[in-house]
C-alpha cells in the first residue's frame, strides 16, 4: 500500500510489556483526526496521513473514543484494514459525554463503562484485541481496585493485551499496580511542559514501564511553522490555551526562533526534530506525533541516527530560561469529573 515516493525511516524501537511486537519510538497521535476542539475533520485527509505514517514505518497509532465523540477510532478503523496484525493499536476509556446536554466530557472509570466502551471501541476500532488499553484520566468517584480489577481481567480474557494510565499521579500508579499489570504511563511531555520529570520519569524508569509522551509538539509550537498572526477559530483548543495568549505566546515563538537556528545550525535538523530528539533520549519515552494531513509528518526520518550534545541540552535549556518568564503546563487540558 505504499503510496509515498518517501523511503520508510529508520526507527529506534522499544519494547511495551505484554505486546509481543516492539513498538516505534515514534506513534502516531490522532487526536486532531477527530476533529472535536480541532476545527473539524477530514475524513479523506486522515486516513491518507495514517497510511502515509504506516508507509514511513511507524507502528503504533494511538487513540481515544475522546477524539470526536468516537470519530477518530472510526476513521483509524477504516484506514488500517488488511494490516491491523502489523500494528499497534492504542485507545483509551473513562471519558464519558452522555452525562450532559452539551455532550462535554466527563471523568468515569467505572466498571460498568469500562465494560460497554471495550465494547465499542472494539466495533468501531474493527478488531476483536487492542494491544494498549489506557485509562484517560483517573476518576476521583471510581476506587482505582475497580478500575484496574476489570482491566485485568480484560487482559486475562484476551480483549486487550497491555494496560496503560494517562494522566496518572505516581502515587496512583502505586495503587493501581496492585490490582492489574501495569506496562505505560501516558504524561503530557515535550520541551515546554516537563513536570513529569520529577517523578512521572524516574518512576517509570524504576518500574520498566514506557512513557507515551503527548503533546510532544505542543499543539504545533514545536513545528518551526507558526507565527505571531495565526488565528485559532472555532472549536480549536488552542483558543484557550495560556500558551497561545498574548503574551505567552510570543515568548514562546521567541523560544522557538532561537531552537531552530540551534537546530539548524549544530545538525543542520528542524526545530521538531530537535524537539522529538530531545524528548527521545530523556528516558524509557515513545513519542506521540499529532497529525491529519500527510504533510504534517515530513520530517520523521529526521529524528533518528543523532545525539543532542550535552553542550547542547544545557543551552536549551537556556534558550528555554532565557525567552520564557512564566512556563505554564498542560493543566488546563483536564476535564471535569462527574457530578457525585
Amino acid at each position: 500500500m505504499n503510496t509515498s515516493t518517501q523511503k520508510p525511516a529508520h526507527f529506534d524501537k522499544i519494547s511495551i510489556k505484554g505486546i509481543d511486537k516492539s513498538a516505534t519510538r515514534v506513534a502516531l497521535g490522532t487526536w486532531a483526526i477527530g476533529g472535536w476542539m480541532w476545527g473539524g475533520t477530514d475524513d479523506d485527509a486522515s486516513i491518507k496521513t495514517i497510511h502515509r505514517a504506516i508507509d514511513l514505518g511507524i507502528n503504533i497509532i494511538d487513540t481515544a473514543p475522546a477524539y470526536g465523540r468516537g470519530h477518530a477510532e472510526e476513521v483509524v478503523g477504516k484506514a488500517i484494514k488488511g494490516q491491523r496484525d502489523n500494528l499497534i493499536i492504542a485507545t483509551k476509556v473513562g471519558l464519558d459525554w452522555t452525562l450532559t446536554p452539551d455532550q462535554s466530557m466527563r471523568r468515569n472509570s467505572s466498571a460498568s463503562r469500562i465494560k460497554k466502551e471495550i465494547e465499542d471501541s472494539l466495533r468501531r476500532l474493527g478488531t476483536d484485541y487492542i494491544d494498549l488499553y489506557q485509562v484517560h484520566w483517573p476518576d476521583p468517584l471510581v476506587p482505582i481496585e475497580e478500575t484496574a480489577t476489570i482491566l485485568e481481567a480484560l487482559r486475562k480474557e484476551g480483549k486487550i493485551r497491555s494496560i496503560g494510565v494517562s494522566n496518572y499521579s505516581v502515587q496512583q500508579m502505586d495503587e493501581f499496580k496492585k490490582y492489574a499489570e501495569l506496562a505505560v504511563s501516558q504524561s503530557p511531555y515535550n520541551l515546554f511542559e516537563r513536570e513529569i520529570d520529577k517523578d512521572i520519569l524516574p518512576y517509570a524508569k524504576k518500574n520498566d514501564l514506557v512513557v507515551l509522551g503527548y503533546g510532544a509538539l505542543c499543539r504545533g509550537l514545536l513545528s518551526g511553522r507558526m507565527t505571531a498572526d495565526r488565528a485559532f477559530t472555532g472549536d480549536d483548543l488552542r483558543k484557550t490555551d495560556p500558551k497561545f495568549q498574548k503574551p505567552r505566546f510570543e515568548h514562546y515563538l521567541a523560544a522557538v526562533e532561537e531552537l531552530k537556528k540551534l537546530a539548524k545550525e549544530h545538525y543542520n535538523k528542524s526545530v521538531l526534530a530537535l524537539a522529538i530528539r530531545w524528548m527521545l533520549e530523556q528516558g524509557p519515552t515513545l513519542a506521540l506525533w499529532g497529525a491529519r494531513k500527510p504533510e504534517q509528518i515530513d520530517g520523521i526520518d529526521e529524528v533518528f541516527g543523532w545525539q543532542i550534545s550535552d553542550e547542547d541540552l544545557k543551552q536549551i535549556d537556556a534558550i528555554l530560561a532565557k525567552n520564557i518568564p512564566n512556563p505554564i503546563g498542560a493543566e488546563f487540558m483536564a476535564p471535569p469529573p462527574r457530578d457525585k
